[in-house]
């Protein structure tokens, strides 16, 4: 199986993770936006791949602009669900305990 499909293949159970994720009413805001924001890296990074191929002959990963660009969409992504969990960890905490 080439690399190419198994990437296509394992969106699939990415959706099905954010399906789940999206009805749990447990599930910080923020970082579901940010789970979500990994589909734009996604979006993303596809085209930039396609582009570094037809116009320098190069896999995305060997042109440095392009690259970085691309990831920056996953970074800000992981900073969105880090800073989701947290801000449910603090209001977590600040809360008087239920029994």
């Amino acid at each position: 199986m080439s690399k190419e499909t198994l990437f296509a293949l394992s969106l699939f159970p990415y959706l099905g993770f954010l399906w789940f994720l999206a009805r749990s009413p447990q599930t910080p805001r923020l970082a579901l936006i940010g789970f979500y924001t990994t589909l734009l890296f996604v979006a993303v990074t596809i085209p930039a791949g396609i582009y570094a191929k037809v116009a320098y002959g190069k896999s995305l990963a060997d042109v440095d602009w392009l690259h970085g660009g691309a990831e920056f969409f996953l970074t800000l992504a992981n900073v969105l669900v880090v800073l989701g969990f947290r801000q449910a960890v603090v209001k977590q905490r600040s809360s008087p305990e239920q029994e």
